[in-house]
Order: structure tokens, then sequence, then C-alpha cells
């Protein structure tokens, strides 16, 4: 792997995440308790022996910047690691960055200095975890010219996304955009269709070929499919061919319980595009309860971050008071460093320094850094962004009609609360 250069697309501006992405860029927006969504992709690459990499950001990039100058700094020059951050420098033309190919070509001079035999193009706004060892033996192994890993899908979603045309041997024949009819199933299997899930690997001559030939800005909807017929394109399926192995507690013959190493196949096959409120709300519900879809407590493939220097989480104590039964416990949920819980938090996820006050409730819910439940407040199927100080007796999630007047309220009825509203009041 040591001659892959890896591009990681990192200039998302993510309207459909708004408020979370008013002051910060997409791969930037806090998950799970302590990541950045970067963290998920940047992660994969490192544990697949990737250490060439170069994250391309431009929308509102500061907090994407500082995260990954304080969190992955720890790549070794002196042995041809990097991780390196270019912004759009309107080196070829007047233009920021026009999509995901524009990106590349206005930094071939890269490809020049590094001279890698291939190049990855990655979002670093999904949540999952993939070798991409496996992604590249499978490329050379078909002798392709880019391979691109698809997603398996149900049929019936097909109308939602971009489906590629294969034939048994997974070449890639045609693209067929949110079809309605005449779907192309994958052969042999009548119930799923290949969703793109923006991952490539290139041969090097071919990637810069390509970007000299056109002034496409995009490669799932303009270059792949222009250039179909010319060079070997094959599809990659992901969840079939993706193993991520890890340490899980199985049950022996004598009902004995011990952990054993095992392809942890729930894992190898997640993938979820956060790219609305809705979906990010559910993809951090996914981290929560006893086996959760996505575990984040592996020890075989670590998710690195920055860790922010703060204290264990704290649970007060069980206790009488005048007010009632006082409380802190937390049930089927992440909490950070730095949060202390004085009321009950049910199948949530609390970020750093997050303070819930004594008879509080937070029911599934995202609550990120630094906010303040006060007493006697109900919190309820929501996202909470930084910076909130909420006051006592506060009800979010209970009351539709009201929260709509204050707050974006999802399709599925998640109320959003933007940084620093309740500071403001």
């Amino acid at each position: 792997m040591k001659d892959i250069l890896a591009f990681v697309m990192a200039g998302g501006r993510g309207q459909r995440l708004m408020p979370l992405t008013e002051d910060r860029a997409k791969p930037a927006v806090p998950f799970g308790g302590i990541y950045r969504l970067i963290d998920f992709t940047l992660s994969n690459c490192v544990n697949s022996q990737i250490y060439k990499i170069i994250v391309l950001p431009q929308y509102k990039s500061q907090s994407l910047n500082d995260h990954l100058e304080s969190g992955w700094s720890f790549f070794s020059p002196k042995i041809g690691q990097f991780l390196k951050i270019a912004p759009p420098q309107q080196r070829t033309s007047l233009e920021w960055y026009m999509g995901t190919a524009d990106s590349i070509r206005q930094n071939l001079y890269l490809i020049d200095r590094y001279r890698p035999s291939h190049v990855m193009i990655l979002s670093g706004d999904h949540i999952y975890k993939m070798d991409y060892s496996l992604f590249y033996y499978y490329h050379k192994e078909k002798t392709a010219d880019i391979t691109i890993s698809l997603l398996e899908i149900d049929v019936d979603l097909a109308h939602e996304v971009g489906v590629a045309e294969v034939d048994e041997d997974y070449k890639i024949l045609g693209f067929q955009e949110k079809p309605k009819k005449d779907i192309k199933t994958i052969p042999g299997d009548t119930e799923h269709v290949l969703a793109s899930m923006g991952i490539y690997i290139f041969r090097t001559e071919v990637l810069t070929e390509i970007l000299n030939l056109t002034t496409a800005g995009d490669f799932g909807s303009e270059i792949i499919p222009d250039f179909l017929g010319k060079y070997k394109i094959y599809a990659y399926p992901f969840s079939k061919k993706n193993k991520i192995s890890d340490y899980v507690t199985v049950t022996t013959e004598d009902g004995k319980r011990q952990m054993r190493l095992e392809p942890c196949t729930s894992d190898s096959s997640y993938w979820r595009d956060v790219g609305t409120l809705d979906s990010y709300w559910n993809a951090n519900m996914d981290l929560t309860g006893v086996n959760p879809h996505f575990n984040l407590y592996g020890r075989m493939w670590p998710i690195h971050t920055y860790q922010v220097p703060a204290p264990p989480a704290k649970f007060v104590f069980s206790t009488e008071r005048p007010e009632g039964f006082r409380v802190g416990k937390a049930l089927d949920s992440l909490v950070a460093p730095g949060s202390i819980v004085s009321g009950i938090v049910r199948n949530s996820v609390l970020s750093y320094n997050v303070i819930a006050q004594s008879w509080s409730t937070i029911d599934e819910s995202v609550i990120l850094d630094e906010v303040v439940v006060g007493r006697f407040c109900k919190i309820k199927k929501a996202i909470i962004d930084k910076f909130n100080i909420i006051p006592p007796n506060t009800e979010i999630g209970y009351h539709p009609e009201e929260d709509r007047k204050r707050f974006t309220v999802t399709p599925r009825g998640i109320v959003v609360v933007p940084k620093g509203y309740f500071s403001r009041k």
C-alpha cells in the first residue's frame, strides 16, 4: 500500500445538514460523542496502511483544519508518511473546486510530485469501516483501470440512487440515474442493485489522462459514464468483499463466554451517508444499544481522533431531596469525557462536557459539546448543537407545533437546536 496516494474530499457544504453546517464543513460535523465525520475515512486509511493522504477542504474549513492539525499529526515524513491539507489555490484557473474531479485536476501537480502507481479518491463524510487493501487487491486482480466501490441495496430503493449495471464478472456496463422501471439488478440477484459510495481507485496514468481530456467537474455523474467504453471499469461489491475482523464475545459449547477473533459482518457491511439530519440522527442511534449496528469498541479497527483533555464522565449518586428522588444514570448511551449526569439519559449520545442536571431526562437524542441541560428539562428525539444552556423546565421534542416555531424539525420529527441558541436568550 506504499504506492497509493489517497485524496479525501472534504469541501462539502452539507446544505441538508443545516443548521449543523452553518459554521462548519460537513466532514467536520461531530459524531458519536468524540469524533468528527472525517475521522472514519481517515481511520480506514491508516488501518489499511495507507499513509499518504491529501485532504481537500473548501467550505468553512477552519474547524476541520484545527481538528486535523490537533488529532492527525502523528504521520512521519521521515519514512514517507504524510497528511496534507490542500485548499483551493486557483493554480489552474480563477475558479474554486468545481466538483470532485475538478478538485483532483487542480492538484495534478501533487500527483506528479509523489508519483504513486494508484490514486484512491474518498469521501470524508460517510460512516463505515472499510479495508482499502482488499479494495486495492481486487482492483489489481481485475487488471482494471478504474474500480468503484458499490453498495448492495434493496431494489425497492433504486429510484433514490444512481445504479450501476454490471455483467457477471462485475465489469460496469452502464449507469441508471434513479431508475423507476427496467432496473438493472445484480446478475443472479434480482433483489438488489449496486449504488455508488463515492469511493474510487484509478491507475495514475488513467486518471491523469482523463482529467487532461475533459473539463467535467464530477466523477460520478460525468466522467465515469463518459469513459465506460474506453477503459476497464469494474464494480467492487462492498458488502460481499469487505471483511473487517475483530474480537467478539461468543458462548462455547460448555456455556462459557470468551473472546474470539471473527469477521464482524454487521460492521463490514455497514455504510451510512449522513447527508440529512434524519440520517445523521439515525447513524448516532445505531451506536447505542447492547449490540449496536455500528460498533466503536473493536480493538482491531480503531477509530482515531483528537481526544479532548477532559476528566472521566461522572454520574451523580442517588439521593432523596425535597424536590424528589434524584438519580444520575445513563442507559444504552454513549457519554463522552467531561460530562456530568445527574438526571436520566437513555439511548442517547453525549459529547464532551455535557451537563445533565438533576431531574432532567434525555431520550434518543444527540447532545454536542458544552451543553447544559437544566433541572427538570425533558429532551426527546433531538439534536442539540454546541454551547447551549437550556433553562430549567424546558421541554424539547414533546410539542411539535411549538418546536417548529423555534427550531428546525425534520420529516421524522427530530428537533434540531442550533449552536448557541439558548445562550443568546
